[in-house]
C-alpha cells in the first residue's frame, strides 16, 4: 500500500533540497524523522513535515496499515517556477535575480517482512 504526499513551490532550490532527500531515501520512517530532526538544513523541517503528512495519509486511507513497517520508497525533488526579481546596479542599470522554487514528492510503502 503506497501513501503519497507532496509539497509544491517550496522556496528552496532543488539542488539544496536534493541533498536532504538523498539523506533519507530508503530509510524507515522513524529513522528518517530522527535524522531530519538533527539536520541543520533549510529543507529538513519541510521534508520532515512532508513525511509526517504521508504517514497521516497512510493512517487515514487504510486502517490495517502497520505504521512501524513504513519506509520511504521514493523521494524526489523537481524544479519549480522561478520568481523573477530585479536588483538595481550602477549607472541606472538592473540585473535579473531568479528566486528558485522546488516541488518535493514523497512516497511511503510497507516494507515486506522476510
Amino acid at each position: 500500500m503506497q501513501s503519497k504526499s507532496s509539497l509544491r513551490f517550496a522556496r528552496v532550490s532543488a539542488q539544496k533540497a536534493r541533498l536532504v532527500a538523498d539523506l533519507v531515501r530508503g530509510d524507515d520512517v522513524d529513522e528518517a524523522l530522527e535524522k531530519l530532526a538533527f539536520t541543520r538544513k533549510k529543507t529538513a523541517p519541510l521534508i520532515k513535515k512532508l513525511i509526517e503528512s504521508a504517514v497521516a495519509n497512510a493512517e487515514n486511507d487504510n486502517s490495517n496499515v502497520d505504521i512501524d513497517a513504513l519506509y520511504i520508497s521514493r523521494i524526489y525533488v523537481n524544479e519549480g517556477a522561478k520568481l523573477k526579481r530585479w536588483r538595481p546596479r550602477a549607472m541606472g542599470r538592473a540585473t535579473k535575480i531568479y528566486k528558485q522554487t522546488s516541488h518535493i514528492h514523497v512516497e511511503l510503502d510497507v516494507r515486506e517482512s522476510s
